[in-house]
């Protein structure tokens, strides 16, 4: 049994980027955004892809196509991305550290990721961040406020976790503040750790994310 498990979560249906095919399975260098993010994790544990039911056949005809060989058990997704995490855990035994990342997020760094497992070996978890460096407001529907950006930070995956801890978090009902795994963990009483994230880590959800991530992967991080 591998130390790590890897939870990648591809179950978006890609409104955003007004694209034929949901994001995950759009070409940057010649293959789909989702093969490179599988491969970006390989080296660091079991693979565990969440895909929608009906993409399940999609996958598998690109696998072939690309001849694509990296170990990895398909899940079924859920409705939302809290049941799809949850599909997975299923299949992840205890005592072991889980990551959970993004499907569209193939620019992780390595020492983003290895700073989030070891961070989570030692606290139970880690959550990679930025700091935020544009200004910030607060908006309601009556004006607009200023805030102290300092206060804040811009939250990526991978986030880690102890297996045994995220699993009774997902015990949880569903509830609309469930953005990520971090306020499901946070939600159950647990504190998160930070830890640093990279700038090239971004998730591709527009026409403009993929225009960046087509230069990242020719040209590589600034």
């Amino acid at each position: 049994m591998k130390e790590n498990y890897i939870v990648v979560v591809a179950g978006g249906l890609g409104t955003r980027m007004g694209a034929e095919f949901p994001k995950q399975f759009l070409p940057i260098g010649g293959k789909p955004i989702l093969m490179h993010t599988l491969e970006l994790f390989e080296p660091w544990g079991e693979l565990l892809l969440v895909l929608p039911a009906d993409f399940h056949d999609l996958w598998k005809k690109l696998c072939s196509q690309h001849h694509f060989e990296i170990p990895h058990q398909v899940v079924t997704g859920g409705a939302e991305r809290f049941e799809s995490v949850r599909n997975a855990l299923k299949l992840v035994p205890d005592n072991v550290l889980v990551a959970v990342h993004d499907g569209v997020r193939p620019f992780a760094s390595r020492e983003t990721i290895m700073s989030a497992f070891e961070t989570a070996a030692r606290t139970g978890s880690a959550i990679p961040v930025l700091k935020l460096t544009n200004s910030l407001r607060r908006v309601d529907d009556q004006r607009s406020l200023s805030v102290d950006r300092r206060s804040y930070r811009m939250v990526q995956t991978p986030q880690v976790f102890y297996s045994q801890l995220l699993k009774k978090a997902y015990e949880q009902e569903f509830r609309p503040s469930f953005t990520d795994d971090a306020s499901v963990f946070e939600a159950m009483g647990s504190p998160v750790t930070l830890t640093d994230g990279n700038p090239e880590n971004i998730k591709i959800t527009t026409p403009t994310d993929y225009r960046i991530a087509e230069t990242l992967l020719l040209y590589g991080p600034y």
